[in-house]
């Protein structure tokens, strides 16, 4: 039964219609563009972030398709070597930074407040400036491709290659700026969610009742908060030796190339991590659901999400093995990188066990949870293998690294999400995703997928390297770089039916109820797709699986879903301790707001000033993000919070 002396508080009571509608009319958005535009309401941004790194995912897909038919076979003319760069280039930043992430943030950023039981985030509006300065970002950088002068130094962009005496085009200019403005969205979308995570929680739900995805976020966010300083550090030093003639990478007045390397490398190899935890998160979450059985070692899971986290910031040179750094080094971190494969293993026995001690039921969802891990295995030891330093040296600048990056960002972040979509869409939009077509969908992807990459580590060990745009007949690669092609075209025609199956089912789907996949979590506690509001009273929760406590017995009180705290005082969400969850603070969120926006479009002005040396327009830039920043902080009296009255 409930806990009587928690019932007892005064704020506690049950949802009434007319208190719905009160609330309703409280946080919805307004009607048409100006609520478009102004809206600060975690679920819609979520969307907004699902479709947008959708199609910077298409757009890589493109660049990817055009490279594959490049190499299909020797001498190949369909791109050019300066076009294949830009192409080269685009896909990987298309893929790692544009639509790797940010996909992950549109299911946190929808599914965080609804998980923890929350009305929205922490901070609504730094919420919806996270999102329109990753639009303008990528906008940014796409701009470049649209004039020909996109990046074409790789998404690695190794100096001195990218220097202007090597490079004197704008291309590097649009990836530079581009990726410090990038490192803006990042940086207040994870400060946004740490905080939230600490003070945005539902009644009761301590930090060992957190699902798994919310411990991925966490961690990944924690990690980018940390991380991002340091690629910003290295694009803005390469952008004044490119603009001003400074030293930072120049060698003979006295610069340091590899000093690029260990600043991209601090921050790219987290973020690899940052990219497949929440991910991991994903599957943890949605694969128990459909075993019909709690995740098993949900613990150990969860300590061995954070250990990765941790591991993720030792291993960076296992990226730069070969640039001839010493040998302590070499032994440190080519350990570090063996060693940081003992929670990821954590991870793939608990999947497995959750499997085999469950019923698993086969839907869709399911179909791409269980291959990922299959596919995590594969990436995870060809990824073990390159921490071996003398088997790194033989394949490091080969297509078997390439097969490998693939199996992990594909595999490990592309699968989990598009079982994600499977899983969540009913919450997301009120109606069921179509399963005949959706399991066409996933034999498709998961073919196709494997006979493009899989493939790759056979080419790489035949010794084809990376990052060339052409090759000669004699090479014995011609067969291979075919059945490649092929594959990606099958693996393309998969996330095309997602896509159809998507747009179809949003007008004719089978309506879905509250919970269809009788689901443990809160988020399957309210209406699909939730109100505004999300929770008409805030609920209290006694256990990891509040839905499941009947048939589980995990606790000798049971949640409250129905009765709870009735917060009708304007936008207000509940606060609780950090760790334990009590409520001790009711805040008062804000409103609908273009100062977001607005923000937004002084940083972009601000960042096409620098890029074309129009100081004026920076300056103008800078001015218009400063009055936006100063009307948006401006007190007005409506803003702050009450205590939790107690009995």
């Amino acid at each position: 039964m409930a806990d009587p002396e928690l019932e007892r508080r005064p704020e506690f009571a049950t949802a009434t219609v007319a208190y719905a509608h009160d609330l309703e009319r409280l946080w919805e958005t307004s009607p048409g563009i100006a609520g478009w535009l102004s809206t600060v309401d975690h679920k819609e941004i979520g969307i907004r972030y699902l479709v947008t790194a959708f199609a910077f995912l298409c757009a890589g897909g493109i660049e990817a398709l055009l490279m594959r038919l490049q190499l299909a076979g020797p001498d190949r003319h369909v791109l050019g070597p300066h076009a294949y760069d830009q192409a080269f280039s685009m896909h990987g930043i298309s893929m790692i930074f544009l639509y790797a992430f940010p996909v992950l943030s549109g299911f946190s950023n929808y599914l965080w407040p609804l998980v923890l039981g929350s009305r929205d985030m922490a901070f609504p509006r730094l919420n919806a400036l996270s999102y329109w300065i990753y639009v303008a970002a990528g906008l940014f950088m796409y701009a470049g491709l649209a004039i020909g002068q996109a990046p074409n130094d790789g998404w690695y962009n190794y100096v001195p290659y990218a220097n202007r005496e090597y490079n004197p085009g704008m291309n590097e200019d649009f990836y530079s700026l581009g990726m410090i403005f990038l490192g803006i969205s990042t940086t207040v979308g994870s400060i946004n969610f740490i905080v939230t995570l600490a003070r945005t929680r539902a009644p009761g739900m301590s930090v060992n009742r957190l699902p798994i995805l919310v411990w991925g976020t966490l961690t990944a966010s924690v990690a980018n908060v940390l991380a991002v300083p340091s690629v910003s550090l290295a694009f803005f030093l390469l952008w004044m030796d490119r603009q001003f003639g400074t030293h930072f990478f120049d060698v003979p007045q006295g610069g340091q190339p590899l000093l690029w390397q260990h600043l991209f490398w601090m921050y790219a190899h987290p973020w690899v991590y940052a990219l497949v935890l929440p991910a991991m998160g994903i599957v943890s979450d949605g694969l128990p659901t459909f075993c019909r059985r709690p995740l098993v070692g949900y613990a150990p899971v969860a300590l061995a999400t954070v250990a990765t986290m941790i591991l993720g910031f030792g291993v960076w040179v296992h990226h730069m093995f070969a640039t001839g750094i010493p040998n302590l080094a070499l032994a440190f971190f080519g350990g570090a990188s063996i060693v940081i494969a003992v929670p990821s293993a954590v991870a793939v026995f608990a999947w497995t066990a959750t499997i085999w001690l469950g019923r698993p039921v086969i839907t869709t969802a399911f179909l791409f949870f269980a291959s990922m891990i299959v596919l995590f295995v594969i990436g995870g030891v060809s990824g073990f293998m390159t921490g071996s330093v003398p088997v790194d040296w033989q394949l490091t600048e080969t297509y078997f690294v390439v097969a490998h990056i693939h199996y992990v960002l594909i595999g490990i972040n592309v699968f989990p999400v598009v079982g994600g979509i499977y899983y969540w869409f009913p919450k997301f939009t009120g109606r069921m995703l179509d399963e005949k077509l959706g399991k066409w969908n996933f034999w498709t992807m998961f073919i196709g997928f494997n006979v493009a990459f899989l493939p790759m580590h056979l080419t790489g060990l035949w010794g084809m390297p990376r990052r060339i745009y052409t090759y000669s007949p004699d090479m014995g690669w011609t067969t291979l770089n075919a059945i490649t092609t092929v594959g990606a075209f099958i693996f393309a025609i998969g996330v095309a039916m997602l896509l159809i199956n998507v747009v179809i089912s949003l007008r004719v789907g089978r309506i879905a109820g509250a919970n269809p996949w009788d689901a443990p979590t809160l988020e399957w506690s309210v209406p699909s797709p939730p109100p505004p509001y999300n929770f008409a009273v805030i609920p209290h929760v006694a256990s990891r699986h509040p839905l499941w406590e009947d048939r589980l017995g995990e606790s000798e009180v049971t949640s409250l879903v129905t009765r709870g705290l009735l917060l009708d005082h304007g936008r207000e969400t509940i606060g609780t301790s950090p760790l334990d969850g009590d409520p001790d603070v009711i805040l008062k969120m804000p409103g609908d707001s273009y100062m977001p926006l607005l923000l937004s479009v002084g940083l972009t002005m601000g960042f096409v000033g620098l890029l074309v040396h129009l100081w004026w327009l920076a300056v103008a830039g800078a001015a218009v993000a400063l009055i936006a920043g100063v009307v948006w902080l401006w007190p007005r009296g409506t803003l702050g919070q009450r205590r939790v009255r107690h009995v």
